[in-house]
């Protein structure tokens, strides 16, 4: 007799799985906006030389005037103090010559040339004090470290980026607005921004309008100003911008 086999079939639990997420969708006639900042700038290194430590860090709010690093140049310090002295040495010894000018002991021609003498020393002072002054990079706004380019104690070249630095003011809107708005925009008009990164709604103020359109996209640039100072913003956030009351 033969054997009947019977196929037990197992059925494996189906797994549930989410749907896929699908990306938001961005209409493509929105005006999109950039944060920016006030002032940015690159610090770099004015002379040949070895960096000290470096004070600033990635992020780091640092005041006007602060000491980022401090070059090592005891060379041009000295040469400041040659300087000095040699300017006054030249002061003193045009002192002596208007004294015996006064006594017709010498004529006007070696006064002048005493007087030429001293307003040489004085220029060479006053440009080693300035090299001298290139020893050090301090932050000319207040800012933020957006990047730090070098090491402590790193030698570098005159010339060679050290820092990014983007003000800490508040900050400015670039967006471009299609032309057949230009009429109705003016700088001091009211606007709202959504921010992508944040997901909030901020008031804003239309600061300046482009002179020009863009003939080959049809659209006219526009600068913003954020109506105050929010902490959750920083500068490279982007979002979209409305104008209630303007025909979009």
């Amino acid at each position: 007799m033969a054997a009947l086999v019977l196929g037990v079939v197992v059925a494996t639990p189906a797994i549930a799985q989410a749907p896929a997420s699908k990306p938001a969708v961005v209409d493509p006639s929105a005006i999109r906006v950039l944060l920016v900042p006030e002032l940015e700038t690159t610090l770099s290194a004015q002379m040949n030389g070895t960096l000290g430590e470096i004070n600033g860090s990635l992020g780091k709010q640092v005041p006007k005037g602060a000491l980022l690093v401090q070059l090592q140049c005891a060379e041009q310090q000295a040469r400041a103090k040659v300087a000095e002295a040699e300017l006054a040495q030249a002061r003193q010894n045009l002192d002596a010559k208007k004294r015996l000018r006064e006594l017709d002991a010498v004529g006007d021609l070696e006064v002048s040339m005493a007087n030429t003498e001293a307003e040489k020393a004085a220029g060479a002072r006053s440009l080693a004090v300035t090299q001298a002054g290139y020893c050090a990079v301090r932050a000319p706004f207040a800012a933020r470290i957006a990047k730090v380019y070098a090491k402590s104690y790193q030698t570098v070249s005159a010339g060679a980026p050290l820092f990014d630095i983007v003000s800490d003011s508040a900050l400015k809107l670039r967006l471009n607005v299609p032309s057949t708005l230009f009429k109705q925009l003016q700088p001091g008009q009211p606007f709202k921004v959504l921010i992508a990164e944040t997901g909030k709604t901020y008031p804003a103020r239309i600061s300046a309008v482009n002179a020009r359109v863009d003939a080959v996209a049809q659209t006219v640039e526009l600068e913003g100003k954020l109506d105050a100072k929010f902490p959750d913003l920083i500068a490279g956030m982007s979002g979209i911008a409305s104008f209630p009351g303007a025909a979009q």
